[in-house]
């Protein structure tokens, strides 16, 4: 004996079933849940990759600081002005102070020694990122700071 299958009947069976489109939801959940773990990654991480690059230059500024703190004591006594004894002795002092942050630096002088340039690098460890993307696991963060040895008995010089 055959069924006779009615319109109602017909959409019944489909309903009971699932209809054509059973799981389309489910599949756009999914897929929407992975799109937003992904921006979130992406948004936390890239934050604190800024954050660190905000670490790295102050961190640079405070080492050019170091740096021109190292004065060429008989060049002052007698007068000829304020300058870095040596280029070592500024990036050893830089050096000294960046180690304890987990940076390297690369010092130079500028202006006949009255000016010292630090340039840090160093890692910024994601939190979620790699394990979105495992190829960013690290990013490189590069800082930069500048300090001038000034003198003055009330205000800096100008110029």
């Amino acid at each position: 004996m055959t069924e006779h299958r009615t319109p109602a009947r017909r959409r019944l069976i489909l309903h009971r079933a699932g209809g054509p489109d059973s799981g389309a939801l489910s599949l756009f959940v999914a897929i929407s849940a992975a799109a937003l773990v992904v921006l979130v990654a992406i948004v936390l991480d890239l934050g604190g990759r800024l954050r660190a690059v905000e670490r790295a230059d102050a961190r640079a500024q405070e080492a050019a600081r170091a740096a021109g703190q190292q004065l060429d004591l008989d060049a002052v006594l007698q007068g000829r002005g304020y300058r870095v004894v040596s280029e070592q002795a500024a990036a050893d002092a830089a050096d000294a102070y960046l180690s304890a942050y987990h940076l390297t630096g690369r010092t130079r002088l500028l202006d006949d020694g009255r000016t010292v340039e630090v340039r840090t690098t160093g890692t910024y460890t994601t939190a979620l990122l790699g394990l979105v993307i495992p190829k960013f696991t690290h990013l490189d963060v590069h800082g930069y700071g500048r300090a001038t040895l000034v003198h003055g008995i009330t205000e800096a010089e100008n110029g």
